[in-house]
Parts: C-alpha cells; structure tokens; sequence
C-alpha cells in the first residue's frame, strides 16, 4: 500500500472514530487520547494528520459537506427531474438523511459551533449561494424558506435529542415538506410574490 492510499485510509479510519465519539460523549469527549483509542491509531500519527483540534473538527465539516453533496446528487438523480424546486428539495431530502444516520455527519457542524464559531464561514458562504438559487427556483420564496427552515430544524432538533416526535412522525412530516404538491395550492403567482429582504 503507497504512502497516500495509507494516509487516506487512516484519515477516514480517524473521523469515523471522532462521528462515533461525538455521538457518544459530545464534543467534550473530542480529545486526541479519546480518538486515539477509538480510532486505535497512536497521537502522534492523529497529530499528523490534524495537528490540532480544529484540525479534526474542519476534516469532519469537509467530510459532511462531501457527504451531503452525494445525497443531494443521488436524490436529484432518483427525484430532481420531476421537482420543480430541485434545490429546496434535494436540501429537505439532505436533512430528511441527517437525521437516519446513527453517526450523522451533521453532528460535526454542531461540535465546530460549540468549538470554534469560525470554523463554519466556508458553510456561511454556502448558505449565500444556496439562499440565491432558492430565490431564484421559487414562485413564493417566503414558503419556501418556512419549508427549508422547518426541514432543518427537525433535523437538528432530532440531532440534539430535544425532538419529542417518534421516527414516523418525523418520516411523514419530511414526506410533507417534500411533496410540492401538497403546497402548490398555498403558493402565490410568481407575478405577486414579495421579496424577502436578504
């Protein structure tokens, strides 16, 4: 095995065992001596390849945005054609996963918040373009935006553990938020909608 090919497997390896302690413990539990035993990789290797902290919780966050960008593709695949809000969609069905994953990437976004608030500016920057194509798919942006709100704060509700909602609850409140047509009825014409101030 070639010195990358070892080097990513040990990466991986790592913030597979930093997902499993943040589920656990919290971010309180993220330590070098706790990775290192989870992972069964030494420190000094960890220190390699992160060299800090913040090292680790900015490979989780680019290993989530890798994560969520392949969910939002195989459900664009599955339903995108057919959706006449792909973006709004295909963000609904990314949060509609987060929640299903025992080891949800989606945690590292919260320990990076708790950690180091900068962290996420590379999320924020996101955020902008993602509202920009919501704005520009949507005959009702105001709908829209209580549509993806609610999608993400069920999401991180569930991740918190401060969700009271049974799983199938959940289930059929993300199935609602994605059927566009259950909300075609409600939308204004695209002529009469009102800008939301950015």
């Amino acid at each position: 095995m070639d010195n990358q090919t070892r080097s990513e497997n040990t990466r991986r390896k790592a913030i597979e065992a930093a997902l499993t302690i943040l589920t656990r413990e919290g971010v309180g539990g993220l330590t070098f001596d706790s990775l290192s035993r989870e992972s069964g990789i030494s420190k000094g290797g960890l220190l390699h390849q992160f060299r800090t902290k913040d090292g680790v919780l900015k490979a989780l966050l680019d290993h989530q945005r890798q994560q969520f960008e392949q969910i939002a593709h195989a459900y664009m695949a599955k339903a995108g054609a057919t959706k006449t809000e792909p973006c709004l969609s295909s963000h609904i069905a990314i949060y509609r996963e987060s929640v299903k994953q025992p080891h949800s990437v989606a945690r590292a976004v919260l320990a990076a918040l708790v950690e180091n608030p900068e962290l996420l500016a590379d999320f924020k920057a996101t955020d902008v373009e993602r509202m920009k194509k919501l704005r520009e798919e949507s005959s009702d942006l105001e709908l829209s935006l209580l549509r993806y709100f609610a999608a993400s704060g069920i999401a991180f509700n569930s991740l918190l553990g401060l969700s009271p909602l049974p799983e199938s609850m959940m289930n059929r409140l993300f199935d609602r938020l994605l059927d566009e047509a259950a909300w075609v009825s409600q939308k204004q014409p695209a002529k009469t909608r009102r800008k939301v101030a950015s």
